[in-house]
């Protein structure tokens, strides 16, 4: 064996950790292949590799034979007994059969299997300190991409963040430190492969596991995790111990565990839920902050019925459905949200009342059913109103309709008594008309300002 050879031994064993024995056995099987192209096809070829002496020696076992009729396969009588004086005819015979400049193609191979059985070694060594791994959360510094695919420098190796395991609204440099959740260790036919990952709900479980003491030491329990990644999460949490306040502890002194933990997150918004086996109470924390008028549920169907005020429509519903669905997922039951219509059913009532009293005192043949809602709407309740408004009014509110509206005037004066306007009833049923209206009326212009208070933040 040259001292090349023996530096490239030590150099591996010590310094990356490879078995002297593993490397000298892979490099009798690389020298081997290099025997066989020199030598020939030798019978039964191999190649002693002795790390103590530092001896390579080619070796094949011919047959003794009076005649040699094949070089690979024979050897004469009286060149097996210079080798072996007690040879007989038949015997197998080991011949050293070491070509020249063995020692420098030795070096050459030697270098090329080293390089190789580190590879397989790292790749062993990889798979086994990570592979009770998965599951934990490692840091690491953005080194490459391949296409999609986010390659993570762990130190001694390398992390694959694929794009399905990516948040889509994370952007990454080369250069960049992250943490990432260990997803799984594969060990596949290119070898052990680190699959992380940001986007699983777990990464959020253990970045709660490490701010959280209360949930490290099982005090607090994470009961369940809905999530999208880059948006929103919600994070049902519970405590046996009643002197714990689990969500309280989750957010830490003024806010400071969940801050850390948002931050981490790049700002997704973080609703953290007490758990509760009252589903009514989870599902009246869980869709907060909007305000619940009433729930139904129906145990056989897995579903949720909740009905909110209009105004509360949005904020139940979330920003592109967001509460509602993460709210599904973190129950594992379907949740329904409806609007409650009764405020609009008894504006709408009491406007038809109205317009029928119109119609019927009046007479079908001076105002029919839509005008008459047409003023009920305009503002004229009863007949009284007639005797305090100019037929221009209502001619505005029948969009300019000037006979008509002095047709209504008319009549409607005829059968009504002359009013101050101080009525009480008059002036009660207005007002309790309009605030209907307006309750009816502002319901679109609040959802619309709830909305885009939400697109704000």
């Amino acid at each position: 064996m040259t001292s090349e050879i023996q530096v490239l031994f030590e150099y591996y064993e010590k310094e990356k950790g490879i078995p002297r024995d593993t490397m000298v056995e892979a490099l009798s099987t690389a020298l081997l292949s290099a025997a066989r192209k020199s030598v020939g096809p030798a019978r039964e070829l191999r190649v002693d590799v002795n790390p103590d002496k530092g001896d390579i020696v080619a070796v094949a076992k011919l047959i003794a034979s009076e005649n040699v009729k094949s070089p690979y396969e024979e050897i004469s009588m009286e060149i097996a007994r210079k080798i072996n004086p007690e040879a007989q005819l038949g015997d197998e015979i080991e011949v050293k059969v070491t070509p020249k400049d063995f020692g420098r193609i030795a070096a050459q191979t030697a270098r090329q299997t080293m390089m190789q059985q580190l590879r397989i070694a790292e790749k062993a060594m990889i798979y086994d300190e990570f592979k009770d791994r998965a599951g934990d959360i490692v840091g690491g510094t953005v080194r490459r991409f391949d296409k999609s695919d986010v390659m993570v420098d762990l130190g001694k190796f390398e992390g694959t963040m694929p794009s399905r395991e990516r948040v889509t609204t994370d952007q990454y440099s080369i250069g960049d430190r992250i943490r990432a959740y260990v997803v799984a260790v594969e060990n596949g036919s290119r070898g052990p492969e680190i699959i992380l990952s940001r986007s699983h709900p777990n990464f959020v479980r253990r970045l709660f596991e490490f701010e959280v003491s209360e949930i490290a030491d099982q005090t607090v329990e994470i009961r369940g995790i809905a999530r999208e990644p880059g948006f929103r999460t919600k994070v049902a949490v519970y405590s046996a111990d009643p002197k714990v306040d689990p969500v309280g502890a989750c957010v830490g002194l003024r806010g400071a565990r969940v801050k850390n933990i948002v931050r981490e997150l790049n700002n997704e918004k973080v609703d953290i839920i007490r758990w509760s086996e009252d589903l009514t109470e989870f599902v009246t924390d869980a869709l907060k902050p909007a305000i619940i008028r009433s729930i139904e549920i129906d145990e056989a169907e897995k579903q949720v019925r909740v009905t909110v005020d209009e105004e509360e429509l949005s904020k139940a519903i979330g920003r592109r459905g967001q509460n509602a669905r993460l709210t599904s997922r973190l129950l594992g039951w379907d949740v329904q949200i409806e609007k409650d219509s009764s405020k609009t059913e008894i504006f709408e009532k009491r406007v038809i009342d109205a317009a029928n009293e119109f119609v019927l005192k009046i007479g079908e043949e001076v105002i029919d059913a839509d005008t008459a809602i047409k003023l009920v709407k305009g503002g004229i309740v009863n007949l009284e109103f007639f005797s305090m408004v100019d037929v221009s009014d209502v001619a505005d509110i029948l969009e300019g309709d000037s006979e008509a509206a002095q047709k209504i005037c008319e009549a409607a004066k005829k059968i009504a008594p002359e009013s101050d306007g101080s009525s009480p009833s008059a002036n009660d049923q207005s007002e309790e008309l309009q605030d209907s209206n307006n309750d009816s009326e502002g319901v679109e212009s609040s959802q619309e300002d709830e909305v885009d208070k939400e697109s704000e933040n």
